[in-house]
């Protein structure tokens, strides 16, 4: 008898990921009613990682989720840690001043050395593996690659990215598919579904109340309380942290006028063999299109590779075929390559491509919206509001203030807007 495979009701697709993960613990059903000092919606890095910092200052915390803990795109992500916030310093410079950029820029070099330092701390092996290459599939980007290298060392004192040119791209790619890029050497990449298992642990062990299968059907506050009502039971709380980004679903109205799902989905390879020219040093991908193409290899020497985009939630059709198109543009070799796996899942993206922390009610914060850019900083942001909760937040506000622009056309419209507008980008990607 073959094991039963688990699918998850809200993502497409059997991932490579929940294949090598390791042991994957259940958690409860909420039955009954709850007192606690936090509650939270969202059981992926944001509400996990609160959490478990919580939990750890013996805040008294109880996260729900509507299915299981990572099901969602914490997950089932492209595993690639990147730099800086999702948009480069020289974008945000014009907008923000240097002042605001360069905190923002050093809020993401936390998150990215609090990753490292949580999980040493918590004995949590998430396949660590350094280097990214970003890379520009046009000749005529190649120069504001090349500026961005000299920005990055001269303005924001960041030495470790270096520019490439055609023929080095090639070779540390092992295709000629792209004009030039740069190389990373200050971050890397990661297995995200065994971060979340392991954050999970983290939180249980600290104390805090985890259970899965527990959708929120409304949130209320009133009289300085926190009122989470579900099938099974209600949770009140004192302050409240809704961690559901792309998958909302209309609890909230305000996060959910300011964050749209974006589905993103990945195939694996059959194993390429020690003797494969792809991707040589190991390092993770991402490229210049604004229907970003990211790939890497995996511990086993597969090619992970994203990039097709199904914008609001819909069917994504045969993920196979479509990913297997997509590589073979960039590795001809491959167009016949073996998919083992192909998976899907629904990321929360915002107008600007920052993520959106707002308060939307009395002592209810919503965050998500971190734009295909959050395993760093999705994990991060719980962290913070774990601190806010203690009295710090200075870097909390950093993000709270950041202006964020609900997306036209309400709930009934804004779908097919956004559709047309990231269609007609991504033609621009071809030319």
């Amino acid at each position: 008898m073959s094991p039963t495979i688990y699918q998850s009701p809200i993502s497409p697709g059997h991932s490579w990921y929940e294949d090598t993960a390791g042991e994957r613990p259940s958690y409860p059903r909420l039955d009954g009613d709850l007192n606690v000092d936090i509650a939270i919606i969202g059981g992926g890095f944001t509400g996990l990682s609160a959490a478990a910092h919580l939990a750890m200052d013996g805040t008294r915390v109880a996260l729900i989720e509507a299915h299981r803990l990572g099901d969602g795109a914490s997950g089932r992500n492209g595993g690639q840690m990147g730099t800086g916030q999702r948009l480069w310093v020289e974008e945000l410079e014009p907008k923000l001043g240097f002042t605001r950029t360069k905190a923002l820029f050093g809020l993401a070099e936390d998150a990215k050395a609090h990753m490292h330092a949580f999980t040493r701390a918590h004995n949590i092996e998430v396949d660590y593996r350094p280097g990214q290459l970003s890379v520009a599939h046009k000749a005529r980007l190649v120069d504001g690659y090349k500026r961005h290298s000299d920005i990055m060392a001269e303005r924001y004192n960041y030495r470790h990215v270096s520019f490439m040119d055609q023929a080095e791209t090639a070779e540390r790619l092992g295709s000629s598919a792209y004009a030039g890029g740069l190389r990373d050497t200050g971050t890397g990449h990661i297995h995200p579904l065994k971060l979340v298992i392991g954050t999970a642990r983290v939180a249980a062990q600290a104390g805090a109340r985890l259970f899965e299968g527990t959708k929120a059907t409304s949130i209320v506050a009133e009289n300085a309380k926190v009122k989470i009502r579900t099938a099974s039971g209600t949770i009140t709380a004192k302050k409240a942290l809704i961690a559901t980004n792309a998958h909302g679903n209309g609890l909230e109205p305000k996060s959910a006028a300011h964050i749209m799902p974006i589905g993103s989905f990945i195939g694996a390879t059959v194993p390429l063999g020690d003797t494969s020219p792809v991707i040589p040093g190991g390092e993770s991908i991402d490229d210049s299109r604004f229907v970003v193409r990211y790939f890497r290899k995996s511990s086993d020497g597969r090619l992970l590779f994203g990039g097709r985009e199904v914008y609001g939630v819909s069917e994504p059709g045969d993920i196979k075929d479509a990913i297997r198109r997509q590589i073979a543009e960039i590795y001809p070799a491959l167009k016949k390559v073996e998919m083992t796996h192909a998976w899907g899942g629904y990321v929360g993206i915002t107008i600007p491509r920052m993520p959106y922390v707002r308060e939307v009610m009395p002592n209810v914060i919503a965050a998500g919206g971190y734009s295909g850019h959050g395993v760093m900083l999705a994990n991060f942001v719980g962290k913070l509001y774990a601190d806010m909760v203690g009295g710090k937040r200075e870097q909390l506000k950093l993000l709270e203030e950041l202006k964020i622009p609900a997306f036209p056309g309400g709930r009934s419209f804004r779908a097919p807007l956004l559709f047309l507008a990231l269609s007609w980008y991504a033609l621009r990607d071809r030319f």
